[in-house]
């Protein structure tokens, strides 16, 4: 049983869900989340 830990990208001013590379480009108006994935999927 491995559980991983995944990011995903979040727009601080819509909150739609964007790649991590662009939320990096973008420091100021987002934020990196991170989540943990079980063998059910994710867990929020």
């Amino acid at each position: 049983m491995s559980k991983q830990e995944h990011e995903r990208g979040r727009d601080a001013r819509t909150g739609r869900i964007i790649t991590v590379q662009e939320a990096h480009h973008r420091p100021s108006t987002t934020v990196v989340e991170s989540y943990k994935v079980g063998e059910k999927g994710p867990r929020n």
